[in-house]
């Protein structure tokens, strides 16, 4: 009996690898036509023109069921020097038209708005570290425009308002202003210098701003700059977080104000650092600010007694995500208390996973739990796996073993489950090709990797949360399931071939042979037609095992609360077209995903 339960369990695994079974189903043209019109609109207002913060919003909206009205590129456009200014003649996104922008959505009916202060305040993430003037149209200033907006949009009790803000980094972005990687680099080294500890009403403006020049024990760090050459460097840059830093305050004493309960505040912690840094001050004065309510036991399953309605986590790049996905969660009222199986594969989940990570990962992880308002159980609606980098690195393949083991569990028992991918790197590309041969990559209902374990954890979760509440919902439609499939393509594919091994091929190539700089292709000028024929030739070659997975997946198409309410659809075709890179560098890529029907 067991062989032939073993010869059986062969049979089935040769059906998956060799394609026979149900017909790949051909991809039909992209865009598809537009989802019948929900009236379920989010005017967003985006970071900056990086598909994490375009496409990928896109997707994750449209699979909630909701339409997402943004502005044109060309307004929240960053440009790194050397390339195409936008239309107001800049390298950053034109303020003053967002402003309008927002308010004709307003004007239009609109009542749910996803708004990132760093473009409406700075013009984007880039722009927000830097050291320019910020004139607006009229000679108005951010702090009036943002005064402005908030009283406008408070005005109609009926809005939903989240707002999205950042602690920033600690150093300006290479390539932007002519900032270059030695000035980064000495910037930075001063950012990551611990700095003395403001503690109750010491921790005001005044006092962090004087704290960014002290050491903890009273050390001058304006000699040490000095003696470094680079005081004028941090001097600029220390000008662009104290105006940062005031305009998270004026956000947050507004809010504090009648008339704003439905607006949320969500801060990102940008790249940061192990150490005591410049930013411990600023990230412990915002924590201050937080605002919580009261609920009543039972009102949620977590019953804490008060609920956290502005957060400040750990990722900027995930900002988006996580405020769509806890938009959709508070809207249905389905999104509370999911109980959660969190289990660590590799050994090191009680350190960062990277230098640029100030958390250990199980602290991070905690803190975007009580974001989704998960709870940890052993059964559980939710299985999330986090691969973390090896304790001991001769066991890699056992942690591999682990891994593709618990995926298997998973689909064998038809749970949901989440993949994070936590490792930075650690494991090579070993560990996508054991994935892709060994797991079905289709079934899962989120995954992320290959970045600051910050931002992974909030976009797996984002991701895959919001999902599972869309199938307890019961709110699932074609369209649904078709933006929800595009995004954990994009992740699966971008991490397991671009990421993993197509970007490393480019950038050798753009070093060794054309002596160019992969961060910026306009400088020096490179051949950008060669630079994407080769990312094309590339792609088609890496992509082609991990498409094959997904097509014959299978994905959860319902999942009810009773025992046993689990229904499955089939994956169609899949297939990849107009590439680009959208910054005109190698960090990031897009690309359109054309999907073939899915079949039942």
């Amino acid at each position: 009996m067991k062989q032939a339960t073993r010869l059986w369990a062969a049979l089935l695994v040769l059906v998956l690898l060799t394609g026979c079974g149900p017909q790949r189903t051909e991809p039909l043209p992209y865009p598809e036509p537009a989802a019948p019109e929900s009236g379920k609109t989010i005017a967003y207002v985006p970071l900056d023109d990086r598909p994490d913060n375009v496409e990928r919003v896109v997707y994750l909206a449209e699979s909630l069921g909701y339409t997402l009205a943004m502005p044109d590129r060309d307004l929240y456009r960053t440009a790194l020097d050397g390339q195409p200014l936008n239309s107001n003649g800049t390298q950053h996104g034109d303020m003053g038209r967002l402003y309008q922008w927002v308010l004709e959505q307003e004007e239009a009916g609109c009542d749910r708005y996803v708004l990132s202060l760093d473009q409406l305040l700075s013009g984007g993430l880039v722009a927000s570290r830097s050291a320019r003037g910020y004139e607006l149209p009229g000679g108005g200033t951010a702090h009036s425009l943002l005064e402005e907006l908030m009283a406008a949009l408070s005005a109609d009790e009926h809005n939903m308002v989240w707002l999205l803000d950042s602690v920033m980094r600690l150093a300006p972005t290479v390539g932007y202003e002519g900032g270059t990687l030695e000035e980064y680099n000495a910037i930075r080294a001063f950012g990551a210098l611990p700095r003395r500890t403001l503690e109750g009403d010491a921790l005001n403006l005044e006092n962090i701003d004087e704290s960014y020049w002290w050491g903890p024990d009273g050390e001058d760090l304006r000699a040490w700059t000095k003696a470094e050459g680079t005081y004028e460097a941090a001097l600029r840059s220390l000008r662009s977080r104290e105006r940062k830093l005031v305009l998270s305050y004026v956000v947050q004493d507004t809010l504090a104000k009648p008339g704003y309960e439905n607006f949320r505040l969500l801060i990102g912690i940008d790249d940061s650092s192990l150490e005591d840094c410049i930013q411990k001050n600023e990230i412990a004065f915002l924590r201050q600010g937080l605002r919580t309510v009261k609920v009543e036991d039972g009102e949620r399953q977590s019953n804490r007694g008060e609920w956290q309605i502005d957060w400040l986590l750990s990722g900027v790049d995930d900002l988006a995500f996580k405020a769509v996905a806890r938009m959709y969660l508070d809207e249905t009222g389905w999104g509370a208390g999911y109980s959660t199986k969190l289990q660590y594969i590799g050994g090191t989940e009680d350190r960062p996973a990277c230098e640029y990570d100030f958390q250990p990962l199980t602290e991070i992880m905690a803190e975007h739990l009580a974001f989704f308002d998960l709870r940890e159980a052993d059964i559980a609606d939710l299985q999330i796996l986090v691969l973390t980098q090896p304790e001991d690195g001769a066991k890699k393949d056992v942690y591999r073993k682990q891994l593709i083991g618990a995926l298997q569990d998973c689909r064998k028992a038809r749970w949901p489950a989440i993949l994070i991918d936590a490792s930075n790197g650690t494991y090579g590309t070993e560990i996508y090709e054991a994935l892709t041969k060994q797991a079905e990559l289709g079934y899962l209902l989120a995954y992320s990797g290959m970045l600051d374990m910050a931002i992974v954890t909030g976009t797996a979760l984002s991701h895959g949360v919001a999902r599972l509440a869309v199938l307890k919902n019961e709110a699932s439609t074609d369209a649904c399931d078709r933006a929800w499939a595009r995004t954990l393509a994009d992740s699966i594919l971008k991490d397991f071939c671009y990421k993993g091994v197509v970007r490393n091929d480019l950038l050798a190539y753009i070093r060794n042979e054309l002596g160019g700089d992969p961060n910026n292709f306009y400088s020096p000028e490179l051949d950008r037609e060669d630079l994407l024929r080769r990312l094309e030739e590339g792609m088609e070659k890496e992509t082609a095992p991990v498409i094959r997975n997904l097509e014959r997946s299978s994905f959860l198409s319902s999942y009810g609360w009773e025992a046993g309410e689990v229904e499955e659809r089939r994956w169609g075709g899949v297939a990849l077209e107009n590439y680009r890179f959208p910054w005109g560098r190698a960090f990031e890529i897009g690309m359109d995903i054309r999907l073939g029907e899915f079949t039942d």
